[in-house]
């Protein structure tokens, strides 16, 4: 068989990615506060993008009833029509807008006179460390001292702990090790207290002895730390000398200390989440759903500029570039329209399989997957899956994340009708609360419980659920029970 080049003509189909498209994609799953990122981005980059100022009423929608055909949806992303290189704008007016002076007469940079925005300008506080170091400063006055406590600084970890003994430091530095354990031992009482330990015996022990709370009972505590970390209270009742009572309130001492004193002191502060969803009761017993308007991005088209740069534009190169940037800013601001719409779509139809959930409870959350609200609102799971990512919305139950609302199904006994996992969650931690010493319940009688309610759960799966909750197991509980009792 002679082997040689040769042509085939083959006719095939591929979806094609284009670059709008991801990006259309990445905007439906991004949050808000990404949307608002990538927005800012687009203003800087484009010449035709403006920012829309005016604060217009925001889109609201109800949910529909049970028995409503869900709306058509546009699953694709339709693109913006580009306008032709050689359109004649010779007929379009714009009226132009109002003069703005360089500088408000408040010298702001935005030509505003309020001074909301002045917090912004403060500088942030020293960090942990640059307190640790004024500390050392003020508290030793030999140049050896400071050194040494420079250097401890230096093998400080994250936790408050050092990563070296004093012998090895002591070493390192040439010096003595009473005077590197001396120093240590000063720095130890610095603020926050605990810090420079080589241990958590040690760390818990400096903040007792701090707070004036250290005594033989307690070193005998903090001696059998792994009997506390076996909740052996028992045992720790025979090492210790003391009745349950004492102890109950030695191990409540122990809770309110830090074993990590140094972890938070750098932490930023927490992010506060933006819902994306507003949710509320209407007069008629029913929900209103509206976008939040203070994360709703809102652009504009200068249309007029892009129709006076066309007519006064001679080379075709630069005329293709506008006509690409006014094809990416109409793609930009139909893509936050869809996209806006589609939420509400997707929450929409949440809120309608969820009411109950919201009128009683969460014992009331119903089984739900992608493919329901998928086919409701006719759109494809992939989709609705990229809706619900890292989208909240804030109902009168408080500010949850549409994914809450999805739950495995559990089937009911008898061929009766599934509950929410969720739900079943929520129910084994009310019957764990609600345990007394005398009746602390195990896997199997939360199981007989459940069963009895219409619920068809195995054993593995209450302990899974109640792993994930944290709840011990019932010899633990009943351990601690009859300590506090």
């Amino acid at each position: 068989m002679a082997l040689g080049p040769r042509l085939d003509l083959r006719q095939t189909q591929s979806l094609v990615m284009t670059p709008q498209l991801r990006q259309a994609i990445k905007l439906l799953q991004s949050s808000n506060m990404e949307v608002l990122a990538f927005v800012e981005e687009e203003l800087e980059r484009n010449p035709l993008l403006e920012r829309d100022e005016t604060r217009a009423a925001p889109a609201e929608i109800a949910p529909p009833a049970p028995d409503a055909a869900a709306a058509a949806s546009a699953d694709t992303l339709a693109m913006g029509d580009a306008a032709p290189l050689d359109a004649d704008y010779s007929n379009v007016v714009d009226e132009g807008e109002a003069y703005q002076p360089s500088m408000g007469s408040g010298g702001r940079a935005d030509f505003m006179d309020d001074l909301t925005g002045i917090d912004e300008m403060a500088g942030h506080g020293p960090t942990l460390r640059e307190r640790l170091a004024e500390q050392i400063r003020l508290n030793f006055d030999a140049a050896q001292d400071r050194l040494i406590g420079s250097a401890l600084l230096a093998m400080l970890e994250p936790s408050g702990r050092l990563a070296i003994d004093a012998a090895a430091m002591a070493a390192r530095l040439g010096c003595d090790v009473a005077v590197v354990e001396r120093v240590r031992r000063a720095m130890q009482r610095f603020e926050p207290t605990g810090m420079f330990c080589v241990d958590l015996r040690e760390c818990l022990t400096v903040q007792l002895q701090e707070a004036g709370r250290f005594d033989p009972y307690m070193q005998r505590l903090l001696d059998n730390l792994p009997l506390l970390a076996r909740r052996d209270m028992r045992g720790l009742m025979l090492a210790c000398g003391v009745d349950a009572e004492d102890l109950a309130e030695m191990v409540a001492e122990l809770r309110q200390l830090d074993p990590k004193p140094g972890a938070g002191g750098d932490a930023p502060p927490l992010a506060t989440l933006q819902p994306d969803v507003l949710m509320r009761a209407d007069h008629e017993g029913g929900w209103v759903l509206e976008l939040n308007p203070d994360t709703l991005p809102r652009v504009l088209v200068n249309r007029g500029f892009a129709a006076r740069a066309v007519v006064s534009l001679k080379d075709r190169a630069q005329k293709t570039f506008l006509a690409e940037q006014l094809q990416s800013a109409n793609w930009l601001v139909k893509s936050l329209e869809q996209r806006a719409n589609t939420i509400l779509k997707v929450a929409s139809e949440i809120v309608r399989r969820q009411d109950a959930f919201f009128r009683h409870g969460v014992g009331y959350l119903r089984p739900l997957i992608l493919r329901d609200v998928a086919e409701a609102v006719e759109m494809h799971e992939s989709t609705v899956s990229r809706v619900t990512a890292n989208k909240y919305m804030a109902t009168p139950r408080g500010m949850l994340e549409l994914k809450y609302f999805f739950t495995t199904a559990i089937q009911g006994t008898s061929g009766g009708e599934s509950v929410s996992a969720e739900a079943v969650r929520h129910r084994i931690r009310g019957m764990v609360q609600a345990e007394t010493a005398e009746a602390v319940l195990s896997d199997d009688a939360i199981v007989l419980r459940l069963r009895e309610e219409g619920v068809d759960i195995a054993r593995r799966t209450v302990a899974k659920y109640r792993d994930a909750l944290r709840i011990p197991s019932s010899v633990q509980r009943k351990r601690d029970k009859a300590v506090t009792a």
